[in-house]
C-alpha cells in the first residue's frame, strides 16, 4: 500500500474588533473557478518523506503566496485527513498581511482536457480574511477541524 500524500501549511490569524479572522486561499485553476464552498483552504503544499513538516509549511507559504512566512509563535493544529486521502498538517501563526500584496505561485495543466493545450494557472487565485463562521462555510470540509483547534487555543 502506498503512503498517503502529505501537505503542510500555515493558517494565519489576526485579532480584530469583531474577533479572530483567518486567512484562506481559493484554489486556482478551472475546476474551482466557479466554486466557493469547499474551494478555500489553508495555504499549503505537498512535501516528501524526510522533509520536516514545519519547514515544508514555511516553504509552501512562500511558494503559494510569494511572501516570506511570518515569524511568531507557531501553534500546532495537528493533522487532518481530507476526503482525497491526503494528510494535511497545519500551524497557526498570528500575523496580518494585505491580500493585495500576494504574488501566487503557478502550475500548468492541459486545459481544456484532451485539447493538447497547456495553460498556466495560479495556485491560489484569491486570498481573503474570514471570520470563523464564514470560513467554515467555504473551507475544505476536513480543514474545518483546524478552525476548531485554533478557536480552542485563541479562546
Amino acid at each position: 500500500m502506498t503512503e498517503p500524500k502529505r501537505s503542510a501549511g500555515l493558517l494565519l490569524f489576526r485579532r480584530t474588533g469583531e474577533g479572530v479572522e483567518v486567512l484562506l486561499g481559493h484554489m486556482g485553476g478551472p475546476y474551482y473557478a466557479k466554486k466557493e464552498a469547499g474551494a478555500w483552504g489553508v495555504p499549503k503544499g505537498e512535501y516528501e518523506p524526510g522533509e520536516p513538516a514545519w519547514e515544508a509549511a514555511r516553504r509552501e507559504f512562500r511558494e503559494e503566496l510569494g511572501l516570506a512566512p511570518p515569524d511568531g509563535e507557531a501553534i500546532a493544529l495537528g493533522e487532518v485527513r481530507q476526503a482525497n486521502g491526503k494528510i494535511v498538517t497545519a500551524w497557526a501563526v498570528e500575523a496580518d498581511l494585505d491580500p493585495a500584496t500576494i504574488v501566487p505561485g503557478t502550475f500548468t495543466m492541459e486545459w481544456p482536457p484532451r485539447s493538447g493545450r497547456v495553460q498556466e494557472f495560479p495556485e491560489l487565485d484569491r486570498v481573503a480574511w474570514f471570520a470563523p463562521d464564514r470560513a467554515r462555510e467555504v473551507i475544505i470540509p476536513a480543514q474545518a477541524a483546524f478552525l476548531d483547534r485554533l478557536a480552542e487555543h485563541s479562546g
